[in-house]
């Protein structure tokens, strides 16, 4: 059976968020006497959830300082996670093109839920309304809990799913979920460690996946 659902991570795979995300990141660290870093330094950090990523900027910092530093970075973040943040080339087209042709779709992301769900509602209000994003209430990826939380919310079983990711934690995520995952390489792992890490379907451009799902080579 064609498999009708999309769960796309966001961070990489649908918004280029990268520089937003450092500038909330060493505006922390700075505040704190920390040293800052570079964008390069910044995609190896990302993925697991703002709390990993700190831990990755600073690892000496204890964690009453990692608790201030995200609280530094979330009061930042939330007043500037649009500055520079835009779809990839191709995005936008694919979602609408994926919503005319009956998909149902979703966000799944271990960024804080209060901002995926903004970011969501901004830039795809009109074709993606499930957001999802780390909260108290699911496990964070690579736990399959929010992909699971999405799929209910949109009403569609697992089985119907395809997960879209551009790091080893959305390889995971799918893999814990039980669903096959599209890897695309415009995000911020390269291409060698996403094939050290399983990734068997992988794209570069958002054009090609519409034909991977109309073909189910996956």
């Amino acid at each position: 059976m064609k498999r009708n659902t999309v769960i796309f991570d966001l961070d990489g795979t649908l918004l280029y968020t990268l520089e937003d995300l450092k500038n909330a990141v060493n505006y922390a660290l700075r505040s704190k006497g920390f040293a800052e870093h570079g964008i390069e330094e910044m995609k190896s950090f990302f993925g697991n959830g703002i709390r990993v990523a700190l831990q990755a900027a600073e690892p000496e910092a204890a964690e009453e300082d990692i608790d201030e530093l995200i609280r530094l970075f979330k009061a930042y973040y939330a007043e500037h996670c649009m500055d520079r943040t835009l779809p990839y080339d191709g995005i936008p087209e694919l979602v609408a093109e994926l919503k005319e042709k009956g998909y149902r779709m979703a966000i799944v992301s271990n960024k804080v839920d209060e901002a995926v769900k903004a970011l969501a509602a901004h830039f795809f209000g009109d074709t993606i309304t499930v957001a999802i994003g780390n909260s108290e209430h699911v496990r964070r990826k690579p736990a399959p809990d929010t992909v699971f939380t999405a799929l209910e919310e949109l009403g569609v079983p697992v089985e119907d799913a395809v997960y879209v990711g551009d790091s080893e934690v959305d390889l995971a995520t799918a893999r814990a979920a039980g669903i096959p995952c599209i890897t695309v390489l415009w995000g911020f792992r390269d291409k060698d460690l996403l094939i050290r890490e399983g990734a068997a379907c992988m794209v570069e451009r958002p054009e090609e996946i519409p034909g991977i799902l109309e073909g189910q080579e996956l």
